[in-house]
């Protein structure tokens, strides 16, 4: 993270600041299942689901926030704004942060991987299917909304189709879902409690920090009542299935 302060304080653009989160993570996974003297099946599952997972997101974001876009994200020009002159300093403790919350939420991966307990085959099937669905539905929402965005007569609309109308975020539901993998994984082992600091940290987060708060407020300003009648119909994570239309609406 030291590295890619550095490397935006040449270019003033912090944007790929949440490829580096990514794709450290993933890092840190394989680096767990390498380094950690626990039991090889469990140690080779962690660094499959982390590793993977982690290859998926970190080019997601690259593709659709670094790469072939001009300027910095709103988020962090508001950042750099508010940093002010100040924003060399302001910025290194911001990349520290997230190499803090990188190291937190490697925990999970760490225990795993330390466990000494035989992993036992149906909590390995277990991690493998929630993996597997967390990283299908991510990647399906994320498609369906690039899809919808593509089209310019959607342009000032919400997107209500496939994933979208059973969840305001189904992207960060199974972001979350996928933090459940590693407790299967450490099911019948002494790891298991230390594991549920994922999926906890993960929701603490989006409901609290960076994620639904900020993503909400980006769409009511910039969609207005055609967001609000969305807020209204769709729930904000767990999906269930879409209601009808409001009559008007």
């Amino acid at each position: 993270m030291t590295l890619a302060w550095a490397h935006q304080q040449r270019t003033h653009d912090a944007t790929a600041v949440d490829v580096c989160w990514a794709a450290g993570m993933g890092g840190l996974a394989i680096a767990a299942a390498l380094l950690a003297g626990g039991d090889p099946a469990r140690r080779t599952l962690v660094a499959l689901l982390g590793g993977l997972w982690s290859a998926r997101l970190a080019g997601f974001l690259y593709r659709n926030r670094v790469r072939g876009h001009a300027g910095e994200d709103a988020r962090y020009r508001r950042l750099r704004a508010a940093f002010g002159r100040h924003a060399g300093a302001g910025f290194l403790a911001f990349y520290q942060g997230q190499a803090l919350a990188t190291a937190l939420f490697a925990l999970p991966f760490l225990a795993c991987a330390q466990a000494q307990a035989p992993l036992s085959g149906p909590a390995a099937i277990a991690a493998l299917l929630v993996g597997a669905l967390a990283v299908g539905g991510e990647s399906l929402a994320d498609r369906q909304l690039a899809r919808w965005r593509a089209e310019p007569a959607h342009r000032g609309r919400t997107c209500r189709t496939g994933l979208w109308a059973w969840s305001r975020h189904p992207n960060y539901f199974f972001e979350w879902l996928h933090w459940w993998t590693y407790p299967l994984l450490a099911l019948g082992s002494e790891a298991f409690w230390p594991t549920l600091a994922g999926p906890l940290l993960m929701y603490a987060t989006l409901h609290y920090a960076t994620g639904i708060p900020h993503t909400e407020r980006q769409a009511l300003a910039h969609r207005g009542a055609d967001y609000a009648a969305y807020q209204r119909e769709v729930p904000e994570f767990f999906p269930r299935p879409p209601r009808p239309p409001e009559r008007g609406a």
